[in-house]
């Protein structure tokens, strides 16, 4: 049997609230609070393991079981869908695709357009998924039994909610990034009063020297 390590996990997770509530009352007021990404990555890596471990006999990671199950459920899927449905990162997903079209679970399928890498489940990858879909069963109840089928509804809608805002966040990130002004430009001040008398003056300079006659040097 398969247990969530509560022990560790919830003991490091208690440590850090604790000293969060440190850090908002009393003379510590303003300094930070508990890492909210860290606490979600604690949490994420002991689910992972669980899961994992469940999953051993089929050979797949859970991260694979997902990626398998979403082009099982579209038919096939290229790159920039499966990016959006799992919320993985391109290089990440790369990486996970490649690994699965190595071992001929996965294979690419034609495409109207030859830039898009649409990929499908192989013969091999179905029957991975059979053999996967009861475990994934197990670990997943384990899970909610542990957690509460009403818990964890209450705790998938709020993280539904930080995934939207943290994804809205990051786009709107890369689109200011995407509108600045090049470095150049942005080094270009521009002209203040004093600034632009300055150039006039050095331009008069400069043309008063070019429109003197050539001093004539008379032979010896």
């Amino acid at each position: 049997m398969v247990c969530l390590p509560r022990t560790a996990v919830a003991g490091s997770m208690t440590s850090m609230t604790r000293r969060g509530t440190r850090l908002t009352t009393g003379q510590d007021r303003g300094r930070l609070s508990p890492c909210v990404c860290n606490t979600l990555r604690m949490v994420t890596r002991a689910v992972t393991q669980l899961y994992d471990d469940v999953l051993r006999p089929s050979g797949l990671r859970v991260t694979q079981f997902s990626i398998l199950a979403a082009i099982a459920r579209m038919g096939e899927a290229n790159l920039k869908v499966l990016e959006d449905t799992l919320a993985i990162d391109q290089t990440t997903l790369t990486r996970s695709l490649n690994l699965l079209e190595r071992d001929g679970v996965i294979e690419r399928a034609s495409h109207p357009d030859g830039r898009i890498k649409a990929m499908r489940l192989t013969s091999k990858g179905r029957r991975a998924l059979e053999v996967a879909r009861p475990l994934w069963a197990q670990a997943q109840d384990k899970v909610l039994r542990e957690l509460g089928t009403k818990a964890w509804a209450d705790a998938q809608r709020r993280l539904t909610h930080l995934l939207h805002v943290a994804v809205k966040k990051r786009r709107l990130g890369r689109k200011r990034r995407h509108v600045q002004p090049s470095s150049a430009l942005r080094r270009t001040r521009p002209l203040t009063p004093m600034r632009a008398g300055q150039n006039r003056g050095k331009n008069e300079i400069r043309q008063r020297a070019t429109s003197r006659p050539a001093k004539r040097v008379s032979a010896a």
